[in-house]
């Protein structure tokens, strides 16, 4: 009795320890870290993994189910296709995080040739996490704020 009692208070504590474990690396996850998962859900059409990474405000204060199956949609008929993104440093501010990465994509409507684009993510603490609540495209004029150039 006294070796099982032994037993499960082990398992418990190594049950206890795990869980915090996995929930500390969760909740430690940085803005770039955010947007680098985002953009790889992306990327591999998981829009469902995608979702967790958007404020409320980014998602349309729409729910999981119903916001994977309108960008499921919307990704299909537009044709889009995610070759490769490259995730900059960013700078945070308090509870705001502006980061930037710059995209190779395609569609059929609005980048048909692949250009390459300058993008920012703007994201916020929303529960403990950081999530994505804006992305805008960085003006040529703003690129070299934000995008620099490692020394040669």
């Amino acid at each position: 009795m006294a070796k099982c009692r032994l037993l499960l208070v082990s398992l418990l504590a190594i049950s206890t320890v795990l869980v915090m474990s996995v929930a500390g690396a969760f909740a430690a996850r940085t803005p770039e870290q955010t947007v680098e998962s985002y953009l790889k859900a992306m990327k591999e059409q998981k829009y469902d993994q995608a979702y967790q990474y958007l404020s409320k405000a980014m998602a349309g204060q729409k729910d999981a189910e119903t916001w994977t199956k309108e960008t499921t949609y919307q990704m299909q008929t537009a044709e889009v296709k995610i070759f490769e993104y490259e995730v900059f440093p960013g700078k945070i501010d308090g509870d705001v995080a502006k980061v930037p990465n710059i995209l190779k994509s395609q569609d059929k409507f609005l980048n048909q040739l692949g250009a390459t684009e300058y993008e920012l993510y703007t994201l916020i603490k929303e529960n403990g996490e950081w999530r994505i609540d804006q992305q805008e495209q960085v003006d040529k004029a703003d690129q070299a704020k934000w995008f620099k150039k490692p020394a040669s």
